[in-house]
């Protein structure tokens, strides 16, 4: 049921619009997909997602394969009946976390072996077991275990990375051919560190293997902006026109639209739950911290004109006193406009490259922001 086609172009940048067939539905290009770590957007029910237009979602594969596990998975028949959501799922393999969260994590050519971070617990991931995960989670689009690497690293630590990347990548594909139900696509993940020449390779090496899709990993890890730009241009220039491109973990307004412009089609990033618990809301003007004193009786909705449910029903300085007095109701309306912002973002994203007015909706998002 995987199927990519590119539908239109912008025809002063690389950008373009496109649509993913799934099992579960169609997703139309470029897209952001909030993060569902544990199997849930934080603070917000699948119904609100909908009302904000979320179409996809991203679960984590280290964290749902911890607790709850596939014992429980297998007894609803995967995440999509467990957290009551009927639209497409993108799984992550769980490599990132292992890197990030796990304690004593070990690489070898078989896999990785760590210990887990909620109960000290050892585990081995290896290729075959993501893709064996991954299928019991019933996502719709699955990723390669890759080895992710700090920041800053050596070339030659970036290149043995990218070497354990490829061999994986073979043994995830594998694996995957001789699981696979129809239901989901795999994507490669590319690697190479901060070097252009290692970013081409393995973007050659895992199009040598062939995958339905293909990611952008190792990015937005601490690097400059410009640095992460560039390593995603090299990238992005590298990979087939005729695949899905998905830029991994980057999230900000700015960033999305600058990936955009040069090909990207995929993104994911915790920043808009994230921010929303922190009192920090998106807008077409810039970031607002809604604990400043300046909202205190401010009567305006957060963002005038913007059509989410926080905005239709309530003022900043309610959602000011929810925050300050650290009501949970803070944390889902916060959520709910800033899922909303990052959606409609993409939209009208889309809606301007397909009127090849992209160049124009990148003008404007710009001279908004220095209003």
């Amino acid at each position: 049921m995987f199927e990519f086609k590119v539908i239109s172009e912008s025809e002063t940048s690389r950008a373009r619009a496109g649509l993913i067939q799934t099992d579960h539905g169609v997703v139309e290009t470029p897209v952001f997909m909030p993060v569902g770590t544990r199997g849930s957007v934080k603070s917000v029910s699948p119904e609100e997602l909908r009302a904000a237009g979320t179409r996809i979602i991203l679960g984590n594969t280290y964290h749902l394969y911890l607790r709850p596990g596939c014992d429980v998975m297998r007894r609803f028949a995967g995440l999509h009946h467990f957290m009551h959501w009927d639209g497409p799922i993108l799984t992550d393999s769980g490599g990132f976390q292992v890197f990030s969260l796990a304690k004593l994590a070990k690489i070898s050519e078989e896999g990785v072996t760590f210990r887990s971070h909620l109960d000290g617990s050892s585990h081995l991931l290896t290729p075959e077991k993501v893709i064996d995960i991954q299928n019991c989670l019933g996502a719709d689009i699955i990723m390669c275990l890759d080895d992710c690497i700090q920041y800053p690293a050596t070339r030659e630590d970036s290149l043995a990375a990218l070497e354990i990347t490829t061999k994986w990548a073979q043994r995830c594909k594998q694996a995957w051919q001789e699981t696979k139900n129809g239901r989901s696509a795999l994507f490669g993940i590319v690697q190479g560190g901060m070097f252009r020449e290692l970013r081409g390779r393995s973007a050659e090496e895992l199009m040598n293997i062939d995958f339905p899709g293909y990611a952008v990993g190792g990015l937005s890890v601490g690097e400059p902006a410009d640095v992460m730009l560039e390593m995603a241009d090299c990238t992005l220039m590298n990979l087939p026109d005729t695949k899905p491109r998905y830029v991994m973990g980057v999230g900000t307004p700015e960033n999305l639209i600058e990936l955009a412009a040069l090909g990207a089609d995929m993104f994911d990033c915790v920043l808009p739950t994230r921010n929303a618990r922190n009192g920090q809301l998106f807008t077409e003007c810039g970031t607002i911290n809604i604990s400043n004193a300046q909202y205190k009786d401010d009567t305006e909705p957060l963002e005038p004109g913007c059509e989410c449910y926080t905005c239709r029903h309530y003022s900043r300085a309610y959602l000011r006193h929810l925050y300050m007095t650290r009501e949970l109701l803070a944390y889902r309306l916060n959520t709910i406009h800033n899922i909303h912002y990052f959606i409609s973002f993409m939209k009208h994203m889309r809606e301007a490259i397909l009127a090849n007015e992209f160049e124009s909706f990148r003008k404007a998002f710009y001279r908004k922001l220095e209003n």
